[in-house]
């Protein structure tokens, strides 16, 4: 069985949202943990085997691991098929691939950088801006419900978490708006909060 390495609230919500989605949270076993916090609570974990004690970690049967959102999400589409992810040589396969690749190469960089204030030429030019950033997002948004077309994908569960995470981010542009309210709606977010409600009390309750 495939054991996932989580923390309530954090950048393994999404993974716990995949499973969900992907009707496997059977087949993964979860482990809670603690991480240190931006607001200074929380600490590492000694029994979280992440080399930065961070989270989402994913530890197959074998032994190998995945770390990163994006490679951990790609890994269980691939494993477990679903409409939610296109397959190998299908349609939308490629721009899955980019979006996924783009989120955590671009746009949560440049939220972080945007959040705490730092700029630096040598950022701008790597990375560009939360603006560019934005600009990009409502292109590919534009004349579509969805990133991949008419349907919700993990390309959409990934980049709409970082407006999960930060939602005074939410720009004022009315197609990133109504794809944001569209993935908010989805029913397995409100059960991902139901179930990290009951996951941040079992690990309050150890502490």
């Amino acid at each position: 069985m495939l054991t996932l390495y989580h923390a309530p609230n954090s950048r393994s919500t999404r993974i716990i949202t995949l499973l969900m989605a992907l009707d496997v949270m059977d087949q993964v076993e979860i482990r809670l943990t603690d991480i240190p916090r931006r607001d200074g609570s929380g600490r590492r974990d000694p029994n979280n085997p992440h080399p930065e004690g961070k989270v989402p970690f994913l530890v197959t049967e074998d032994g190998e691991t995945l770390r990163e959102s994006n490679a951990i999400m790609l890994y269980l589409c691939d494993r477990f098929p679903s409409d939610i992810a296109p397959t190998v040589g299908a349609p939308g396969r490629a721009t899955m691939l980019s979006l996924m690749a783009w989120y955590g190469n671009v746009l949560e960089p440049v939220f972080v950088l945007n959040a705490v204030g730092i700029n630096h030429p040598a950022l701008a030019s790597t990375f560009r801006g939360l603006p560019e950033a934005l600009t990009a997002l409502a292109a590919d948004l534009e004349g579509r419900d969805y990133l991949l077309g008419a349907t919700y994908s993990v390309a959409d569960l990934l980049l709409a978490s970082a407006f999960l995470w930060l939602p005074e981010a939410v720009p004022d542009v009315p197609v990133i708006k109504d794809w944001v309210a569209r993935c908010v709606a989805q029913p397995v977010i409100a059960q991902t909060a139901e179930y990290e409600v009951k996951a941040q009390k079992t690990l309050a309750d150890r502490a």
